[in-house]
């Protein structure tokens, strides 16, 4: 039997903890198994005019090896709304946006709920990973989400 990867064990606390409400909210997760093998987990959710709103995990898996640090794993949140089905293509469109998910919150919106921006969020353990999950998932639908479908706009400086 095969271990589970790295990258398996994250999908399954990222669907288990955000999952619902991401779905509740019209976002599925895009099922690409290389992406995900490279630890890229993607929401998608069309708009109105031809616009995609994406939600996209980015994991980095550190695993404890002889020549590792102790190094903890982490992730990053990035939002993009765009009019391309691949929200890593750079668009013309007047509503295109991508932005960090912490930069979003600490530096648009002045709320300094983690430390820095832009932010990876650790963890060293499953329990750590749904809390680090949980936190992140409340923003996104706190500011992200909102953010993504025009609704919510930064204040100007």
């Amino acid at each position: 039997m095969l271990a589970q990867t790295p990258q398996d064990s994250f999908k399954l606390v990222l669907i288990t903890v955000v999952g619902q409400a991401f779905t509740a909210a019209g976002y599925v997760l895009e099922e690409s198994p290389s992406h995900q093998a490279a630890g890229l987990f993607r929401f998608a959710k069309p708009f109105d005019g031809g616009l995609y709103g994406y939600i996209e995990f980015q994991l980095l898996a550190y695993q404890e090896t002889e020549w590792s640090s102790g190094m903890p794993s982490r992730f990053r949140v990035t939002l993009t709304r765009t009019d391309h089905p691949n929200p890593a293509a750079r668009s013309q469109h007047p509503q295109f946006v991508r932005r960090d998910l912490s930069v979003l919150v600490v530096k648009d919106f002045g709320v300094a709920i983690v430390p820095n921006a832009p932010y990876w969020w650790p963890f060293d353990n499953v329990d750590r990973l749904g809390k680090a999950l949980a936190e992140a998932g409340h923003l996104v639908i706190g500011f992200g989400m909102p953010w993504l479908s025009g609704d919510l706009v930064p204040p100007a400086p």
